[in-house]
């Protein structure tokens, strides 16, 4: 499944750093930024993840929640 800028996400469930499960589904009528990255400790998502972390308290002060979910791209 290809996730494109500007599409809606698709449905999911995941565990949280605290080991929470967050559904998309309960997050309906928020405001939120997902941010999808593929991979750790690379110069382009560490640099827009520093982006976001620099930005946090504005973002948290408007009432947006963020995400970042790293996804596993296979190679077929």
């Amino acid at each position: 499944m290809a996730i494109e800028e500007g599409k809606k996400a698709p449905s999911f469930r995941l565990n949280d750093e605290q080991g929470n499960q967050v559904a998309l589904k309960d997050l309906a009528g928020s405001h939120v930024v997902l941010f999808f990255y593929p991979k750790d400790n690379t110069p382009g998502c560490t640099k827009e993840a520093c982006g976001f972390r620099d930005l946090y308290a504005d973002i948290k002060k408007k009432g947006v929640q963020l995400f970042d979910v790293r996804i596993e791209i296979s190679e077929t």
